[in-house]
C-alpha cells in the first residue's frame, strides 16, 4: 500500500494543483469565466486574470512549495518533527534582515537589497539554530534554541518599528510583515524566482543524506556522508527559499510544519521521500488559503499569514498533545 502512495499522492497534489490553479485564476471579488481568459484584453477582466491573478497564483505555488519543502527537509536533518521554519525562527531571522532594508531605507535603492538580505538573514537564522541546538539535541533544547532566535529577532523587529522614522516606514514595515499574496505582480516573482528555484533545488539534492542520518550521525558517516557539507547545503538551501519567500510575500507560518505531518501516514518516515511531495503539498495548501482568504466576505481582504496561522496554531497544539500522550 505504501509503495503504491509513492506515486499515488504526488499524482493526487499535481491534479489538485491543476484544479487549483485554474480556481485561482477564476474566484475573487469578480469572478472570471473562461470567455474572459481568452479576449485577448477585448473583455476588462481579461487583466484581472493576467496582470493581478496569475502572478499571485504563480507566487503562492513558490512560497508554499519553498516553505513545505523547508519544513521537510529541516525535520529530516534534525530528526524532530517540530522543526519549521517558522517555529525556529527562520522566517523572523529573514524578516529582520528585509526590515533593516526598509528601515534604513535601502530597499528603495534597488530592487535587489531587500530579498538579499532577506536571505543573509535566513542564513545566519539557520546557521544560529545548528550551532545552538545541534543535530542530537532534544526535542525542548531545540524548540528552546528556535525560540530564543525567534524573541531575538521580533525585538529587532519591534525597535526598528519603535525607531521608525516617520508614520509612512511604519506603515510599510507593518503592511509587509503581515504577510500576504495580494497585489503582487510580475515583479515579485521575478524577485523570488531565482532564489526560490535554486534554494529548492540544493534541498531536494539531500534525500539521501537526511536518509543517512535516521541512522545517527555515526551511521551516516560510514555510509559516506559529509554532515559539515550537508549542514552548509542545507544553511544555504534554506536561506534562499524561506529568505526570498518572506522578501515578496512576509512571513507566512506554519506551512512548513503542517505539510510533512500530513504526508508521513502515506509515504512513511524516510525524509528524502517527503521532499518533493512537501514541495507539491506545501503548494496546495498556500494556493488553497490564497483562494479561501479571497473569497472571505469582509470588507477587507484577511492576511493569508492571518489564516495560516488560525489553521497552524490549533495543528501545532494537537501535536504537542499527541507527543505528551505517546511519552506518558
Amino acid at each position: 500500500m505504501r509503495t503504491r502512495s509513492v506515486w499515488l499522492v504526488p499524482g493526487l497534489l499535481i491534479a489538485a494543483l491543476a484544479v487549483l490553479c485554474m480556481l485561482s485564476l477564476c474566484a475573487g471579488r469578480v469572478w472570471t469565466p473562461w470567455n474572459a481568459w481568452v479576449s485577448g484584453g477585448a473583455d476588462p477582466r481579461w487583466a484581472i486574470v493576467f496582470g493581478l491573478r496569475l502572478p499571485r497564483t504563480v507566487l503562492a505555488l513558490m512560497v508554499g512549495g519553498a516553505l513545505g519543502l523547508s519544513g521537510a527537509a529541516l525535520q529530516g536533518y534534525t530528526r524532530n518533527p517540530l522543526a519549521e521554519p517558522g517555529v525556529l525562527g527562520v522566517s523572523s531571522s529573514a524578516a529582520l534582515g528585509a526590515v533593516l532594508t526598509l528601515y534604513l531605507g535601502a530597499a528603495s535603492e534597488a530592487h535587489w537589497i531587500l530579498p538579499a538580505a532577506a536571505m543573509v538573514g535566513a542564513g545566519l537564522g539557520v546557521v544560529t539554530l545548528m550551532a545552538l541546538s545541534g543535530a542530537t539535541s532534544s526535542i525542548v533544547t531545540f524548540i528552546l534554541a528556535g525560540f530564543i532566535i525567534q524573541t531575538v529577532c521580533t525585538a529587532g523587529i519591534s525597535l526598528a518599528l519603535n525607531l521608525a522614522p516617520n508614520p509612512w516606514a511604519v506603515d510599510e514595515i507593518v503592511s509587509w510583515l503581515m504577510g500576504s499574496l495580494a497585489d503582487r505582480s510580475v515583479e515579485e516573482v521575478r524577485i523570488a524566482a531565482p532564489g526560490v528555484i535554486v534554494g529548492s533545488f540544493v534541498l531536494l539534492t539531500l534525500g539521501r543524506a537526511l536518509d543517512a542520518l535516521t541512522l545517527g550521525e555515526q551511521g551516516a558517516r560510514s555510509l559516506g556522508v559529509s554532515l559539515t557539507r550537508t549542514r552548509i547545503l542545507l544553511a544555504i538551501g534554506v536561506a534562499l527559499a524561506v529568505g526570498s519567500s518572506v522578501a515578496v510575500t512576509g512571513v507566512i507560518g506554519f506551512v512548513g510544519l503542517i505539510v510533512p505531518h500530513l504526508l508521513r501516514p502515506w509515504l512513511g518516515s524516510r525524509p528524502g521521500a517527503l521532499l518533493w511531495p512537501s514541495l507539491l503539498g506545501g503548494a496546495v495548501l498556500t494556493l488553497a488559503g490564497d483562494i479561501l482568504v479571497r473569497l472571505t466576505p469582509a470588507a477587507e481582504e484577511v492576511k493569508l499569514s492571518v489564516a495560516m496561522a488560525a489553521l497552524g496554531a490549533p495543528f501545532f497544539l494537537w501535536m504537542l498533545v499527541s507527543m505528551r500522550r505517546r511519552l506518558a
